[in-house]
């Protein structure tokens, strides 16, 4: 399975790298949210994990276009904002699922794999 992970802190990307590689998914990770709209555009991925506070364009913009593009792909947003009226925009503008942190990877993988 294919992952791009956007996620602009370097320490919580490395761990998500390293825990998703050791359950044997192939990650690719972008730290601002231009390169991923770029990358959503240009490539396929089997589900696309999404922090919404991201350099350069936001999750919630990378979320529009990859939907207003009609792109299908599986899009679960992490994040640390935990307020319901962020969840509910995120859900609204198209993601298939949202989560907050910290987070436990189990719960992750166990997403990613319902999807």
């Amino acid at each position: 399975m294919k992952i791009l992970l956007v996620e602009d802190d370097q320490d919580l990307a490395e761990a998500l790298l390293n825990g998703l590689q050791k359950n044997h998914f192939k990650v690719e990770w972008v730290r601002d949210g231009k390169t991923a709209d770029t990358k959503i555009s240009q490539e396929n991925y089997n589900i696309i994990i999404l922090d919404l506070g991201l350099p350069k364009l936001s999750g919630l913009d990378v979320l529009k276009q990859a939907r207003d593009a009609k792109i299908k792909t599986p899009i679960i947003v992490l994040t640390a904002r935990d307020s319901t009226k962020d969840c509910v925009q995120a859900l609204n503008q198209g993601a298939d699922d949202y989560m907050t942190k910290p987070f436990d990877l189990q719960e992750l993988i166990a997403r990613i794999h319902a999807h």
